[in-house]
């Protein structure tokens, strides 16, 4: 009979490695959600003590590993990926967390890609969370969404509770959601607010844009709110401006900004498109959503903190402008 249980040292290459993540590359038919299971009961643990999925590891620690992890009951995670859903697809997804527990999780979203289906759109964020229902013990639901070209911070949730606490978070305005962006020119006063009612309208194209709402739509208005802080400038030209909206409406931040003359590069739906075009800026917006603090659905759980790092077309402009995009993190940029 085999031992009913092993102890993996940890390598020197390992250190510094989340428990979770070394799971992953050693037993990876091992979901998260069984992990849970595994640390919960205590069959997994680290120098002969508890811990928990996010622990950091350090070379020569001991993991006590149960024999059932080599052997995971049939009701566990499918090792295979569901049909339909490619391994570089589940790839892609592993590569966005950026926070994982046992109920929500924090992706960064790239550029280019939508966070939900629409016409025409046959890859987004959503289908490929739901063809890894096996990976996270149930389909994840999408608790707020970003548009298409927009980058950065995208919270999940791993079960329909949680997406429903979180969704009332929301409601309740208790999520702290602050963006980066590079618009045209420098906004004056340079910290200010933004109060614009906004309507849906369609463009040119029939595409999906907003606008200022008129006198006598107060009907189908829609209020929107956005503070904003110039954090630097480069000369009268442009500007690297901290966004954190009140409400969360469509296309709010990219409009607001066109509305006091201060586009964020890169939009081709207000305008920002036109600023900077001939610096050898990257056509793309400009757009991050930088950093997310809300409480945790789960009660007396710490609150999620989470910052995602710039994206690579941003962090070239941030260079090519002479911007420090690392003289502000997450503890220190204005709450």
């Amino acid at each position: 009979m085999s031992a009913s249980v092993e102890t993996i040292e940890v390598a020197s290459d390992e250190a510094g490695l989340r428990l979770d993540r070394w799971f992953r590359a050693h037993f990876p038919e091992v979901g998260y959600t069984y992990l849970q299971k595994l640390l919960r009961s205590g069959q997994v643990r680290v120098d002969s003590r508890r811990t928990t999925a996010n622990a950091r590891l350090e070379a020569g620690q001991h993991v006590r590993v149960p024999a059932v992890v080599r052997q995971p009951p049939k009701a566990g995670p499918s090792v295979a990926p569901p049909l339909g859903l490619s391994k570089a697809d589940r790839d892609f997804i592993e590569r966005l967390i950026l926070f994982e527990d046992e109920h929500v999780m924090v992706l960064n979203k790239p550029f280019g890609i939508a966070v939900q289906g629409g016409t025409g759109t046959k890859r987004h964020i959503d289908g490929l969370l739901a063809g890894m229902a096996d990976r996270f013990g149930g389909r994840p639901r999408l608790v707020h969404r970003l548009d298409r070209d927009t980058t950065g911070v995208l919270l999940v949730a791993k079960h329909r509770d949680a997406a429903a606490r979180l969704g009332r978070i929301f409601q309740t305005r208790a999520a702290a959601k602050t963006y980066w962006a590079l618009v045209k020119g420098v906004p004056k006063p340079p910290q200010g607010r933004i109060e614009a009612a906004l309507v849906k309208a369609a463009g040119p194209n029939g595409e999906d844009r907003v606008r200022k709402a008129l006198p006598g739509e107060q009907d189908k208005a829609m209020h929107a709110t956005t503070h904003y802080c110039v954090i630097d400038r480069v000369a009268h030209k442009a500007a690297w401006v901290s966004l954190k909206p009140v409400t969360g409406r469509q296309h709010q931040l990219r409009a607001h900004m066109a509305l006091i003359d201060h586009p964020i590069v890169g939009d081709n739906k207000y305008e920002g498109d036109k600023a900077l075009a001939d610096s050898g800026i990257d056509k793309k917006l400009h757009l991050h959503a930088r950093r997310l603090v809300i409480p945790h659905p789960v009660a007396g759980a710490p609150k999620i903190d989470v910052t995602a790092p710039l994206p690579e077309h941003m962090r070239k402009t941030w260079q090519m402008l002479g911007l420090d995009a690392d003289r502000y993190d997450a503890d220190r940029e204005e709450d």
